[in-house]
């Protein structure tokens, strides 16, 4: 089935179905049901440990930076794009129960004429900012430097891309493969402001800026030509109503603050529940790219109820009336108000939610595990819809 959307109309996708295609034979390591591939460790030879890597990064939330240094002439918004560069590795590690001791490596490639040294100095400076930030909850982060390129032929502005490499022991390791009908699934709000954060965030993540982007700046934007895939025809590129500097009804920040609010990440509440509740959480999932409907991917036999999902953050409800975007795409491309979810033994679910809750972060159960025949289904109810979405057939 082809996909089809807002979002594969601006060539993006949210299903990565030709990346799961391209990755299909390749080795899925130790454990395989894992969030993230877990190999030997080859350095020690020690059996009883393993080693995680994980590469990702800021995506194109950096152009929403990159805008907003345009037009201020402030290059401060870039700190905080470390911090998503970041966080799209470290709680997607999370997800296989590590929480601390991680080497960090980032890679900055950058056009020249776009990006002076004053916008590194911000990454740079972000970089350091959040690590020393993690260090007071007890999450250690050592930072080993990395790459920054010139390359204005390949990239029109700047790509803030980090790697984070973590040790744990094998029987510490959380695969999904634990996840079983009677589970709770705890989800973990993105917005709102957590203890450990500055300021309100809007609950974007990391995910779908390209979709959020075209959908809600104007076309005094298409001055800014590096910015966007000139494919990209007019009246799909840049077609909203509002400037970075803009507020709209029913949001409490900008247009610009709103799109840039960091990927929060769940590090201090992970650590703290598996430290005493580890053997009840049986899986974690990060719903970055897929969105709600991520959690397919994992587990055998699912069948993940949705039923009690958090209020949808207005910074979504405003995306989805801007471009028209019909709510299952909505479901399947963004977090829509909560990025994490643990799979939880119900007799652990009031200590976990508790956690978070100490920690600044709604949580709360929004749904449950189904033992089921065949492949793995979510069903989201809402007060938009409900919403069906099914695993696609191996091929």
């Amino acid at each position: 089935m082809t996909e089809r959307g807002a979002y594969i109309d601006l060539g993006v996708s949210s299903s990565k179905g030709d990346v799961r295609k391209a990755i299909k034979n390749i080795d899925p390591g130790l454990f395989k049901g894992a969030f993230c591939k877990v190999v030997p460790d080859i350095l020690t030879n020690d059996r009883e440990w393993c080693v995680a890597s994980h590469a990702d990064g800021a995506g194109t939330k950096s152009i929403v930076a990159y805008l907003r240094f345009k037009e201020t002439g402030s290059a401060r918004s870039f700190r905080s794009i470390s911090q998503d560069s970041i966080v799209m590795n470290l709680d997607d590690l999370l997800c296989i129960g590590a929480v601390d001791r991680f080497v960090l490596s980032n890679t900055i490639n950058r056009n020249l004429n776009k990006i002076p040294a004053v916008v590194l100095s911000e990454i740079v400076r972000g970089y350091e900012d959040f690590i020393q930030q993690m260090a007071r909850y007890g999450i250690n982060i050592l930072n080993c430097g990395g790459e920054t390129a010139d390359i204005g032929d390949s990239v029109r502005n700047v790509v803030v891309d980090s790697n984070l490499t973590t040790r744990l022991r094998r029987k510490e390791v959380i695969t999904a493969e634990n996840v079983k009908g009677g589970d709770d699934i705890i989800g973990l709000s993105g917005a709102g402001k957590a203890t450990y954060e500055g300021k309100q965030n809007s609950g974007i993540g990391g995910n779908g800026l390209t979709l959020a982007r075209h959908v809600l700046l104007s076309s005094n934007y298409d001055q800014y030509g590096e910015c966007y895939d000139g494919a990209i025809v007019p009246g799909v590129r840049h077609r909203g109503p509002f400037l970075l500097s803009d507020r709209a009804p029913g949001l409490r920040m900008t247009i610009g603050d709103a799109l840039l609010s960091p990927s929060r990440t769940y590090a201090p509440v992970v650590r703290e529940a598996l430290t005493h509740h580890r053997a009840g959480v049986h899986a974690i999932v990060h719903c970055t790219g897929g969105g709600q409907a991520k959690c397919l991917h994992f587990g055998k036999g699912v069948k993940y109820v949705k039923d009690n999902l958090f209020p949808i953050p207005r910074i979504f409800s405003l995306i989805q009336e801007t471009g028209k975007i019909e709510w299952p795409e909505m479901y399947r491309t963004f977090n829509m108000g909560h990025r994490m979810e643990l799979f939880v033994d119900p007799m652990f679910s009031n200590l976990v939610v508790a956690i978070a809750k100490k920690y600044g972060v709604d949580a709360k159960v929004i749904g449950r595990c189904e033992s089921v025949t065949g492949r793995n289904s979510v069903e989201i109810s809402s007060e938009y819809g409900v919403f069906k979405f099914l695993q696609r057939r191996s091929t």
